[in-house]
Order: C-alpha cells, then structure tokens, then sequence
C-alpha cells in the first residue's frame, strides 16, 4: 500500500475486500481474478485471486494478461481526441469526409450524415456488429471484408435519434484513425497511447512474447462444475471495438492518465481540456441517470459521478471504473464467462472511495472571522426577492432565506478588495463567479450591494422607500 493513504480504515477495508472477494470466488467457483484500487497517480492496492491457469496451477497476478475486449473502445475514442487535437480532424466531421467507401442502405436518408461524434457515442444507428455470425464461430472477418460487407448493410435507426451499441460503428472510427493518421490502427495505438503511458504489458493483436502471461479464457461453470477452455479470439477487422490485451497495472496508468494534465511519458498525449470533455455527458439517456461521454459511460452512483467502460468477450470479463473529482479508480479482470467484473468494481468504488477521501482530506481548517465583516450582516430585498447575509462557518456567505433548499442556493462571498467579494457555490446559482459590491453610507453601513449589475437594500431602507411611496 503506498503511503498516501497509508491508514488503519484504508487497510482494514482492503482486507474486508480481499475476503470478500476470496469468499465470491469459492462460492461461484471463478477460476481467477485480478483486481486494483488506485488513487490518482498511484495504484495503491492490487492482487490476484485464484488461478491464471487452471490446469497448470498459474497464481493470477496484478502482472497477468487478460482481454479486455471493449474497454479498447476508450482507447480508439481517445485516438480519434488526439486527432482531433491535432487539428487533423472535427468530431462533427461526416464519416465519408475521412473514408470514401463508408456507405450502406440508408433506411432514413432525411436523418443527419452520420459524424465522428456519433460514431464514439453510440449515436449512429448502425447496426451493433459486421454481419456475420462471428460471436458463434469466432470467424471474425478481416478488415477488408468488413468494409466490403457494409455496403449490404443497413442501418436500425437514424442518427441522433436512439443510443445503439454498436462495435461495428467504433470499428469504423478505428478506420478513420487509420486513414487520417496514415498508419494502421494498431501501430496508432501503440505510438501515440501505450508507448506514452508505459504501457509495455498492453497491445492490440497479442504478441507471442505476451502469450505465456495471458489467462486462460474459461466458460460457463457447467452443472458438473467444469468449465470449458474458450477459443481465443482475434477479432481482426473488428479491433477496434475490442482486441487489446491489458493487466491490471497497465489500465491503472491509463486511469491514472484520466486524472493528469494530459502529459505522459515526456508528450502531450491530449490536451487536458480534452481529456475532461471526454469525461462530460453527449449523450443523455432517458431516465437522466447515465449517459454516454467520449468513449466512457458515465453514470451517478451515490451521489458520485463515474466514468468507465466493461469488456465481454469469449472467456474474459473486465470492467474499468473511475471518479474523476475524487481521483480513485478500481480495475477488474476476470478470466470467467459467468464473471460480473461491472458488479464487482462497482460495490469496490462504492466500498473505498469515501475511504479514500477521508484518509487524504486535511484536517478541516478552522477558519478565523474577519471582524470588519459583521458590518455586511443583515436582511436586503429589492422587489423580486429577499437576501440573507450572515457570518458561518468563519466565512461570508450570502442566501435567500425563503428557499425550501436552503443551502443548495447559499453561496460564500470571497474577499477581493475592500467593500467588493466574489460569489463562490455550486454550479446552478444564477450570478455565481460574480462580484458582490456593498456601497457604503458615511455611518460605516452598507447603502445598498450590488450583485452582478442588480442591486438589493438593507431592508430597513427599503422600508423606508416604500412609506415615502
């Protein structure tokens, strides 16, 4: 554990965890797992459970590799970011501006062309694969017979009209990165995002130096409690949507990277106003509960915002999760197809990362009150509302008193000189980031206060203003 949050809670909740997870692995006779905690630049917990490899007894490890599967949708999303970067390309851009043979009977010809943005969003209305039955007989098609089937191919709604998973949609911004960058996806990847991030145990097509270190893919637990060995799938023209191996070291420097400036490895791998677009909703399901980001699926959990995305692909489950205010982050792997890797890094995040913030949070500050300030305390009012100014906490702060959700619309007042403050609160206050004038009569009290170009009274002036009317 590294000393950041070196804690007795921090500890004690790890090791409640590792038996959790020991007692879910007997219980539902997983093969292996390999989980980590990390928080912002640090992993700070990780271990392996149960087995890498059943019939040789090979311990799983933070070090083991397993498919991720579409976890690597983040990874093309954040190519098509640094492209886009780069000025190479807009994420409003219509696909066939990058690639020439993107067509396909078009059911809704009145809808919008489909962009780059709905292409990584989810939002285009293709359809969810390559039209072959490759999740049956694991006989992906190469990329050039992926091309050349689209054509045939239809789409199941218009654009921005219906969210619609689709790894044949993220398999065509995987072409675009290739064809607007001038080399191929893979070689993409591993130049501009591994390589920066120190990577080294990560790749899109498996290298044979890698194969002894990857978990073996199991199936289903059967009524006998075997489980078959999967075949390993290459999902060749469909890359981009899930192919890359990983541990879960490596993604924990990817998370990590979620949490920086944008800077890895010496470069500038993306624009830190990039990386945090990549974190905000563009798409908003229904329910307004989640949504879809830049490549991340973003949800509420607890009040907390989270970013991730999960993997399934023949005998491997995986799940990456992250708070971005927070800075923690959970990875999951699992080398089970009966596996839940979403569930389990969910109730982890739930589990640690308050933990966490209480373990690195300072000591609240006790804060001195600035005597000169009593003079701005009272009641002020105009014609639309009322304005309570009080003294809390050893700060300013500034409310209408007949709120029902008092102090979801307080906000504090900064000092910036002299008589003038600066409204501070949540987002959602009308004139927040605004200054806060008291004009003051020549008894020392305030005539009147400005907030942003709207004035209110002390209320007994205002009182008085209303007889002389």
């Amino acid at each position: 554990m590294k000393p950041v949050i070196e804690s007795a809670e921090v500890a004690d909740r790890l090791r409640m965890i590792e038996a959790w997870i020991e007692s879910l692995m007997h219980k539902k006779f997983m093969p292996g797992m390999s989980v980590g905690v990390l928080y912002d630049r640090e992993l700070v917990w990780a271990r392996g459970f149960g087995l890498a490899d059943v019939e040789s007894r090979i311990p799983a490890t933070p070090q083991t590799i397993y498919r991720i599967a579409s976890i690597t949708k983040t990874f093309t999303a954040t190519a098509i970011m640094q492209l886009r970067d780069r000025g190479l390309l807009q994420l409003d851009d219509p696909v066939c501006r990058h690639l020439a043979w993107f067509r396909f009977h078009n059911r809704f010809p009145e809808a919008p062309e489909i962009t780059l943005r709905h292409l990584i969003t989810h939002t285009s209305g293709l359809p969810r694969e390559s039209p072959f039955p490759y999740w049956n007989d694991f006989k992906f098609p190469t990329r050039e017979v992926m091309i050349e089937s689209l054509n045939g191919q239809e789409n199941a709604f218009p654009s921005e009209t219906r969210w619609k998973y689709s790894n044949l949609a993220l398999s065509i911004a995987g072409e675009v990165v290739a064809a607007v960058s001038g080399q191929p996806y893979h070689e993409y990847i591993h130049e501009h995002i591994l390589e920066p991030l120190g990577m080294e145990s990560t790749s899109v097509f498996l290298p044979e130096g890698h194969r002894s270190r990857l978990a073996v893919g199991y199936g289903q637990r059967r009524a006998d409690g075997s489980r078959h060995i999967m075949p390993f799938s290459d999902l060749r023209g469909l890359a981009p949507a899930g192919n890359i191996s990983s541990t879960v070291e490596d993604l924990a420097r990817f998370i990590s990277f979620q949490f920086s400036d944008g800077q890895a490895g010496g470069a500038q791998v993306l624009k830190e106003s990039t990386l945090r677009e990549m974190h905000r909703v563009q798409w908003l399901a229904p329910d307004w509960k989640s949504g879809r980001g830049l490549g991340f699926r973003i949800r509420r959990d607890e009040g907390r915002v989270l970013c991730g995305h999960g993997g399934s692909v023949s005998g491997y489950r995986s799940q990456i999760l992250f708070a971005p205010e927070e800075k923690v982050g959970v990875v999951c792997l699992v080398n089970a197809d009966d596996a839940d890797a979403g569930t389990y890094a969910d109730r982890i995040m739930r589990w640690m990362a308050p933990t966490i913030v209480r373990a690195v949070s300072p000591p609240p500050e006790i804060k001195k009150v600035n005597p000169a300030w009593e003079r701005y305390v009272g009641k002020y009012r105009n014609q639309w509302s009322d304005t309570q100014i009080m003294l809390a906490g050893g700060e300013l702060v500034m409310f209408d008193p007949s709120d029902e959700d008092l102090f979801a619309g307080m906000a504090r007042l900064e000092p910036v000189e002299g008589h003038v403050f600066r409204m501070v609160g949540e987002e959602g206050l009308m004139s927040i980031g605004e200054k806060v004038v008291f004009e003051m009569g020549e008894d020392g009290k305030p005539l009147r206060v400005r907030i942003g170009a709207t004035y209110v009274y002390p209320v007994s002036s205002w009182m008085d203003e209303i007889k002389e009317i």
